[in-house]
């Protein structure tokens, strides 16, 4: 009975907000092309997940929460094929927003990227510019985790704000 009442409450919230101007959330999608020593390791990454913004005039902040998969490239060698698992992940971003045009607007970044099936993590930093045309959100990144080595990818991704 809490766990539904406490639903109902975050279902409620996000209705009001949703009307209120300036507030938007929605599902998106993405796609990341790695980039440096990961390049020749890992295909292109797909992901989704759910964002969310506030604009203040030409400001704003932004916050997401979703999934990315790469799947790992087989290394042929002169005496053997080197197989690795995939790199899968929750990356958890906050950031801000400055619209440059009222559909054009950076982004700048920055959270952290849970491994799945580990207990490690790394530090997000990720630039971007995008198009915002009534609900629809297409963004261009460049997008790096850090721990002891970094990974970077460049990214799409495309969203439906309500």
């Amino acid at each position: 009975m809490k766990n539904v009442f406490l639903i109902s409450l975050l279902l409620s919230v996000f209705a009001s907000a949703a009307q209120v101007k300036g507030f938007g959330f929605g599902p998106y999608v993405e796609a990341g092309w790695p980039t440096g020593n990961y390049e020749q390791s890992l295909k292109t990454g797909i992901g989704a997940g759910l964002g969310a913004d506030i604009r203040l005039g030409k400001a704003g902040f932004t916050g997401s929460i979703g999934y990315m998969h790469f799947a790992w490239k087989s290394i042929v060698t002169e005496n053997e094929i080197v197989c690795g698992g995939p790199l899968n992940a929750v990356p958890i971003r906050a950031g801000f927003k400055y619209r440059l045009a009222p559909a054009l607007y950076i982004k700048l970044e920055s959270g952290v990227a849970k491994f799945t099936g580990k207990r490690e993590s790394a530090l997000i930093f990720s630039p971007g510019i995008g198009v915002r045309i009534l609900g629809l959100d297409l963004q261009a990144k460049y997008e790096i985790w850090k721990r002891e080595q970094s990974f970077s990818f460049l990214g799409l991704k495309a969203g439906f704000n309500f």
